[in-house]
């Protein structure tokens, strides 16, 4: 059974940034589930017995090798959309994660193409729908890390 698409899936999603206004963003590869080639601020799947904030903690230094501070958490959101011609539901809860900029590196090359930081006006092309959702959604918020 494939979470998201046989039951509806649970998703941690953080948006790291460096106290000075950029964004951390990485372009995942050819092996991601879906939207390949798209850029994402990052996330992974609740593991069962495990809480938000310590799947966010545990996803941050999977991803980008990097200890993170969670400054902010959001209202859950559902994520609908379809696949590769599957309808997928995912049930979304979004943090701010500030992280050290000179420890960041690309900890998983398996499913990240590349990383990079971004103002949040300036972000690149194309974005993952999910992060796209995030940003209309909670732009107020988000737009409150800008210096």
């Amino acid at each position: 059974m494939k979470p998201g698409v046989d039951y509806i899936g649970i998703s941690t999603v953080f948006i790291c940034h460096d106290g000075a206004g950029n964004f951390l963003l990485h372009k995942r590869s050819d092996k991601c589930r879906d939207e390949q080639r798209r850029w994402d601020f990052g996330g992974g799947q609740l593991r069962f017995g495990e809480n938000l904030e310590e799947c966010v903690l545990r996803e941050v230094k999977e991803e980008y090798g990097v200890v993170g501070k969670i400054e902010k958490h959001f209202p859950a959101h559902s994520l609908l959309r379809e696949n590769n011609g599957f309808k997928t539901h995912w049930l979304i809860v979004n943090f701010i994660v500030r992280v050290d900029r000179k420890k960041v590196k690309i900890n998983n090359p398996e499913k990240m193409d590349e990383i990079g930081w971004f103002k949040i006006n300036k972000l690149p092309r194309p974005l993952h729908s999910g992060a796209k959702f995030t940003i209309k959604k909670y732009k107020k918020i988000i737009f409150s890390y800008v210096k």
